[in-house]
């Protein structure tokens, strides 16, 4: 009995240990469990950075791209094709190719004649037999030679019969630019078909203005056109004159054919740039056949030279297809002056009685109705029936409220003070490639709202740019960071 007591003050006595050793084990099991979820929790923390990383990424491409193309691509696919691409996973990278076929989209759409469609992946349908595709098209004796293959023959269609109004258009605008292109294609000794380049580039829009900043009928971005000597300022940006824009447009594929000696590659080039074409023959094994190094291209670049042989067909067979060209309001003779003076739309317009409308449709590359002749010789083009009365009363529209229409304006010579109209030296990176060629940094100081593509809107560059002169590894700016946009 008495062991037995013993033994039950034993227990009795050792309980309170063994609840403490209890109570540790489960403390530390508790702890161990509180761990790994704390772990997990950070790795679900990172995950979700991530994401948000790549959410800030898809909306900073996003936000850069023209609603009409977020509009095109969120449409179902007119045949049915399940591969549409999905609005949620734009990246910088996606959007050169999706504004490839913004212009064109535009086109069939105010037409109302077809659907959105990715022109590679359908048959577009037409009453001509293909062999009579064919027979048009060799009888076109186009200066670069192509077989008749689906994308060819997609361009080919949907030039010709796909927006009849909107080609309607462009054959009315062309009555007045092409005459222009074609003399300065042959001023440069180029085959004049070259011309159409402006059709697949901005559908002949003189004011055209890409997410990455590339501007006017030939579509130059900001450091290509400093390159080839256009003139970019607070007052004047001459990628918006076609006839200045086409000079520079045909020294640059002079200089690309004189790269590759193929009109296939030089056109490629003027779309990408010659990088992109010469990683693209290398890939091919070194060959320089178009369409051996086609795979290899960017994919709007694939695009890009049977559009322009579909455009080539559409205007070389208007008539079979019964289109006419629309009347614009463009008139039939321009005269063009020499101003060394400071001029004000207004000016010439009161004096003279012309409508603003139509002295702005003539010299788009005024942003501000003004001609700052005094910093440098500007143009002005004017209707040849205008012609004799501004040249007799040229003094008299200077000194016609002069104070009242430059009154606010500051100095337009120091904010006109670096015009570009001297060639800087280096190579052209092509059309929508390139970097600045100013002399010190110009910083943005990032707000919020802000995103890259916009940004590089606002400055006329391009993100890629951006990011290589910040030394940027991603998309995401926060507000305050000060980035570099340009060199002045």
């Amino acid at each position: 009995m008495k062991k037995n007591l013993l033994l039950i003050a034993a227990i009795l006595m050792m309980l309170p240990f063994a609840a403490k050793a209890q109570s540790k084990q489960k403390l530390i099991s508790e702890n161990n469990q509180l761990r790994s979820r704390l772990e997990a929790m950070e790795t679900v923390v990172e995950e979700l950075q991530k994401e948000l990383d790549g959410l800030k990424l898809r909306l900073a491409a996003y936000e850069s791209v023209p609603d009409e193309v977020l509009e095109f691509y969120s449409n179902a696919d007119l045949q049915g094709n399940d591969d549409t691409i999905d609005p949620s996973i734009y990246s910088p990278e996606l959007t050169d190719s999706l504004l490839s076929v913004w212009y064109i989209q535009r086109q069939m759409r105010s037409d109302g004649d077809v659907g959105m469609f990715d022109i590679d992946s359908v048959r577009l349908t037409t009453s001509v037999p293909d062999e009579v595709l064919i027979e048009r098209l060799e009888k076109m004796n186009c200066f670069m030679k192509l077989p008749f293959n689906e994308t060819v023959r997609n361009c080919m269609v949907l030039y010709s019969e796909k927006m009849p109004r909107r080609m309607s258009q462009m054959l009315g605008l062309a009555k007045f630019y092409m005459p222009y292109f074609e003399e300065t294609f042959r001023k440069y000794d180029l085959p004049l078909e070259l011309k159409y380049l402006c059709i697949i580039e901005s559908a002949m829009n003189p004011t055209a203005v890409s997410w990455a900043g590339a501007a006017g009928m030939w579509q130059f971005i900001y450091s290509s056109a400093r390159h080839y000597g256009l003139q970019i300022d607070s007052y004047v940006d001459e990628r918006l004159d076609p006839f200045k824009e086409c000079d520079a447009a045909a020294r640059m594929l002079k200089e690309n054919y004189r790269i590759f000696g193929d009109w296939c590659l030089a056109i490629s080039a003027y779309n990408c740039g010659p990088g992109n074409v010469n990683k693209a023959i290398h890939r091919a094994g070194g060959s320089k056949d178009y369409w051996t190094i086609y795979e290899y291209l960017p994919q709007e670049t694939r695009r890009y030279v049977p559009g322009l042989v579909g455009a080539m067909y559409a205007f070389h067979y208007a008539k079979e297809y019964g289109l006419e060209p629309a009347q614009v309001q463009l008139p039939a003779h321009v005269d063009t002056f020499h101003i060394n003076k400071n001029l004000h739309f207004r000016q010439v317009s009161e004096v003279l009685g012309i409508p603003m409308d139509e002295i702005r449709s003539l010299n788009h590359q005024y942003y501000r109705d003004i001609v700052p002749g005094k910093q440098g010789t500007q143009i002005l083009r004017l209707p040849y029936t205008y012609s004799a009365q501004f040249a007799e009363k040229q003094e008299a529209i200077y000194a016609y409220k002069a104070d009242e229409m430059f009154s606010g304006q500051g100095d337009i010579d120091k904010q006109a003070s670096y015009s570009g109209s001297t060639r800087t030296s280096g190579s052209s990176s092509g059309a929508r490639s390139g970097g600045a060629t100013r002399e010190q940094w110009t910083y943005y100081t990032v707000k919020s709202g802000d995103s890259l593509g916009k940004i590089a809107n606002r400055y006329h560059t391009t993100v890629t740019n951006i990011k290589k002169w910040n030394n940027l590894r991603s998309d995401v700016i926060h507000p305050g960071q000060k980035l570099k946009v340009g060199k002045r």
